[in-house]
């Protein structure tokens, strides 16, 4: 069996989280006073202009010197190490406005914003809604629940961090590739079997004509790139329909295995997000996670992030299947949650937190 396996992946994908602990200035990009000042100018004139940010582009938030530097931090991202942290934004100086127009510009020029969720928010806010996980119409982000390693459906994830919560928090990465060589050596009966289909449930989000759950492998081989998608939560509560299939033994020990290697230390890197910071991750080569934490009791101080999911034009090509999901495989415009009724809005904080009376 091991024979029919992918080699084992080389790279800069490859790394080990204590290793990448030491290598913070590959992954940690200080902002300089001039770049700020940039980013400052380019939020001016946009929101000058009276344009909703939903429907930014890069040309609308020109960052002469920064925008190079951007086209570096990108290839560091689809081809590169998988993430970094932008970090020295004075966001408490900014409204809500422009904290959303500077992230959201900066994200313009790395990709396209996609939905991500059948509201069609392509600016979403990561925070504690007070709601149940066992829920299946609930996703993990508005609980201040463990996330537990996973992907989400774009090429690229940015989260722009408001407030830190009171207690825990801390963000999690894992390289896919690593997991893929670790399960390799020790099991490849096991990995066999993640090179598979497997169903993940949609948890209500369907595109028209699409099942209620997806069959995607966690591990994808095409054009000589592992690429990964999982939620191991959303694979067991596919189990609810009748017509998925059934989770076997061995597919259940896989599962437990690839858990076990994303949570070892020896594997994994973990940080702390400070007020500020910017966090850009390349999901088709990392999984992300997130600790389980404690709130501050003032609804204003609650731990508070902002979300892009991004579409990348020059990223890799991705297997057929995945369009089930990505609605697309095509480079640039692939990615995110459109169903029946869908239209793209940035909902703003203030907004919410009445809606949810929060």
């Amino acid at each position: 069996m091991e024979k029919h396996l992918p080699s084992l992946q080389t790279g800069k994908t490859v790394w080990y989280g204590p290793e990448m602990e030491s290598r913070k200035e590959d992954w940690i990009i200080q902002l300089s006073d001039t770049e700020i000042t940039e980013l400052e100018a380019a939020t001016e004139k946009f929101i000058s202009l009276g344009t909703p940010v939903g429907l930014m582009n890069k040309f609308q938030f020109p960052l002469p010197s920064f925008g190079l530097k951007m086209k570096a931090l990108r290839e560091k991202l689809i081809n590169g190490i998988g993430f970094f942290i932008m970090r020295g934004l004075p966001i408490e100086k900014y409204s809500e406005r422009e904290a959303a127009t500077i992230f959201y510009g900066i994200g313009s020029h790395i990709g396209n914003a996609r939905s991500q969720n059948a509201m069609g928010h392509v600016l979403g806010h990561v925070r504690n809604m007070g709601v149940d996980s066992k829920d299946p119409k609930v996703r993990l982000y508005q609980t201040n629940e463990r996330q537990f390693f996973h992907t989400d459906s774009c090429d690229v994830v940015g989260l722009l961090c408001l407030q830190p919560a009171k207690e825990g928090g801390l963000s999690l990465l894992v390289s896919a590739d690593t997991v893929f060589n670790e399960m390799r050596k020790k099991r490849p009966d096991l990995l066999q079997l993640l090179l598979d289909p497997i169903a993940t449930d949609c948890r209500g989000e369907v595109p028209q004509g699409m099942l209620p759950y997806l069959m995607i492998p966690v591990f994808s081989y095409f054009e000589n790139r592992i690429t990964i998608f999982y939620q191991r939560q959303y694979i067991e509560s596919a189990q609810r329909f009748e017509d998925a299939p059934r989770l076997t033994l061995e597919q259940i020990e896989a599962l437990n295995l690839f858990d076990e290697l994303c949570n070892s230390s020896n594997l994994n890197l973990s940080m702390m997000l400070q007020k500020g910071d910017i966090q850009f991750v390349y999901n088709h080569a990392m999984l992300h996670d997130r600790t389980a934490f404690v709130d501050w009791s003032e609804v204003e101080n609650r731990r508070h992030l902002v979300r892009l999911w991004l579409s990348a034009p020059g990223d890799r090509p991705l297997p057929e299947v995945f369009a089930s999901r990505f609605g697309s495989v095509e480079i640039g415009n692939r990615g995110g949650i459109m169903v029946p009724g869908t239209k793209l809005c940035v909902p703003w904080m203030s907004e919410l937190l009445k809606k949810n009376n929060a």
